[in-house]
């Protein structure tokens, strides 16, 4: 069921904190899985929180809970009266030859300045504001619609795998806009690098249960592995100390001397304890295609162009691959990552130049949407051993099987009773029993939770052979990729430096691009950010912009002192929950000073300091 919470109609007092929404005793299942199992939740209206579990623990469900579009079995949800959710859909009613801007305004029913003040935040400007949503990839239409969940003003945003399929651009200006964002979100994602960026708290939903959890997703593994080993810790100690009540009393139970001293021994036995401790969940383990490792060139693209006989996508591709490297290749979307790819194996010809394999390369694929095209009627241990190369053994396809969570009667299931996440471990599965020395990945991580993600980064790290691969999850690229190829603006170039340094780059553009829309919207009024609708503000004086200028000065200095204070506590304390207290101080702190200085700027150049 759905309530409101009592005394509907009086507003929260804005200095105290507000609780949006409760979960108690909440029960759920489907068939004979139990998703909710007497889980208790609170969200407030000061909290970003990362929403984490395994594919199938029930995170998609829950979320449809909390939007009133399926009940629980028992227990209740609870509202704040003053609730306005945002929820970021996959689909939305755009209208044949709607423009952007059209879109946004018949959307939230506000003004022109204001759909264009919200949609500059994520580079909706110009031709990209004008022009019709249907010619946007997949990538700038999630803009378009972030933009018009912003225009509705919720106080809670629910965002389900928001970076799947987003570019690295559009990832980090989502996320820049998440930082700054002053109200509540919970975000279901397995990207980690996405989570700690942008979220404060963590909750998770595992065996039934939600815990909340007030760190970083870094932090709440750390604990989590902590805690875990302080209970393993004090069984030990507690197994001990049984022993030896044990041996004391059986040595003096039967002497009427120590009996009495038995006795009481026997008490103390029956006192301890152990400390409950979560059996472990099934984890994947995955192991790469055993290959002996080679040299020199595996990949020459000379002079190559990709596209279509009636577009070209890029021209003059001169890129070289060696054996060995792990190679990502980056770009926005629709700017041709997948074309590049697909021109490699040769699914698409490339309209001019030579693509050279070297010799003896073996080319296994994984494409993004393979999973969909598996035979329906086999069963997954049918689909392994026709994959398999000739000459497997049973007992290796059953390995195979069971390192990525096929085991007992799940080998004897159909696919076509399979889902999206057990379809793509299962196209892994095969492509690992291969003897492929050339790997070619377009988005494996999608539909695989964080552990399975883990566990394959840890086979292709140790992978002997080859790979190049596509990837939007910034996790996956940091710890994989070894170099970086950009397909961008009708090029394909080797980048010159590895993944770290190519998204500060592309950070940094982002940021500049920012602080100009930041001073724009400082110096002119809203009607002439879209043109019309609202009267020009004057502009501010001299006198009173360093008059802030000033302030700002005095504020930065002073939580740069209180930054560089928590710094040296942190590095001082012992103690673990200081020490994550600390952190967090340290990290609010930053973004803090962060603002206080991007501000100053803004005014610095205003006033032509700059």
């Amino acid at each position: 069921m759905l309530r409101a919470f009592p005394g509907a109609g009086s507003p929260a007092s804005d200095s105290t904190m507000a609780v949006l929404l409760q979960i108690r005793n909440a029960y759920k299942s489907y068939g004979g899985q139990v998703l909710l199992d007497g889980a208790d939740a609170t969200i407030t209206d000061d909290v970003k929180v990362g929403f984490v579990g395994r594919n199938g623990a029930g995170k998609s469900t829950l979320l449809k809970i909390l939007l009133g579009e399926e009940e629980l079995d028992r227990g209740e949800v609870s509202r704040h009266p003053r609730l306005r959710l945002g929820y970021l859909r996959q689909h939305d009613s755009f209208l044949p030859e709607e423009t952007v801007l059209d879109f946004l305004m018949r959307d939230s029913g506000q003004p022109d300045w204001k759909c264009g003040e919200v949609a500059g935040q994520f580079e909706l400007k110009g031709a990209y504001l004008d022009g019709p949503i249907a010619k946007l990839s997949g990538g700038w239409q999630t803009r378009v619609k972030l933009a018009a969940l912003l225009l509705h003003q919720p106080n809670l945003l629910l965002l389900d795998e928001p970076t799947n399929f987003l570019d690295l651009r559009t990832q980090i200006l989502l996320e820049h806009f998440l930082r700054g964002y002053k109200e509540a979100c919970v975000v279901v994602s397995h990207d980690r690098g996405f989570l700690g960026a942008t979220c404060d708290a963590t909750l998770e939903l595992a065996r039934g249960k939600l815990t909340m959890f007030p760190g970083k997703i870094d932090a709440y593994i750390e604990n989590q592995k902590e805690r875990k080993e302080h209970d393993e810790r004090v069984n030990a100690a507690l197994a001990a100390k049984r022993k030896q009540l044990e041996e004391f009393i059986a040595k003096n139970k039967a002497r009427a001397s120590t009996a009495t001293r038995a006795k009481s021994k026997e008490k103390q036995l029956d006192k301890l304890e152990d400390v409950a401790i979560a059996a472990e969940e099934p984890t994947v383990n995955i192991r790469p295609p055993q290959v002996d490792p080679r040299k020199g060139a595996a990949l020459r693209c000379i002079d190559v162009a990709i596209g279509y006989p009636e577009r070209k996508i890029a021209d003059g591709v001169a890129v070289e691959v060696n054996h060995g490297d792990r190679a990502a290749i980056v770009g926005d979307n629709g700017q041709g990552k997948t074309t590049f790819l697909r021109t490699i194996v040769d699914s698409l010809p490339a309209l001019a130049g030579e693509v050279r394999w070297g010799h003896g390369c073996n080319v296994g694929i994984y494409a993004q949407h393979v999973y969909t095209t598996l035979p329906p009627k086999q069963t997954v241990y049918e689909y392994l051993e026709n994959t398999a190369p000739a000459g497997t053994k049973m007992q290796e396809i059953l390995n195979g099987a069971a390192s990525l969570l096929f085991r007992g009667g799940d080998i004897k299931k159909k696919i076509s009773v399979l889902s999206g996440g057990e379809r793509a471990r299962l196209c892994l599965a095969g492509l690992m029993l291969s003897q492929h020395n050339i790997l070619i990945l377009d988005e494996p991580g999608n539909h695989l939770d964080v552990e399975t993600v883990d566990s394959l980064i840890e086979a292709l790290q140790a992978f002997k052979g080859t790979v190049i691969f596509t990837s939007h999850d910034r996790h996956f690229l940091k710890r994989l990729a070894t170099s970086i190829i950009e397909v961008r603006d009708g090029r394909v170039v080797n980048y010159g430096g590895d993944y770290e340094s190519y998204l500060w780059s592309v950070n940094k553009e982002i940021e500049e691009g920012e602080r100009e829309a930041a001073a724009a919207r400082l110096s002119k009024a809203p009607s002439e950010v879209v043109g019309k609708a609202a009267p020009k503000a004057e502009k501010r004086d001299d006198r009173a912009m360093r008059k802030e200028k000033g302030s700002l000065e005095k504020t930065i200095a002073r939580l740069d002192e209180q930054k560089k204070a928590a710094n040296a506590r942190l590095l001082e304390t012992t103690d673990a929950k200081e020490a994550l207290k600390l952190h967090h101080e340290v990290e609010e702190l930053s973004g803090q000073l962060a603002e206080a200085e991007e501000r100053w700027c803004v005014l610095a150049e205003e006033l032509g300091e700059w």
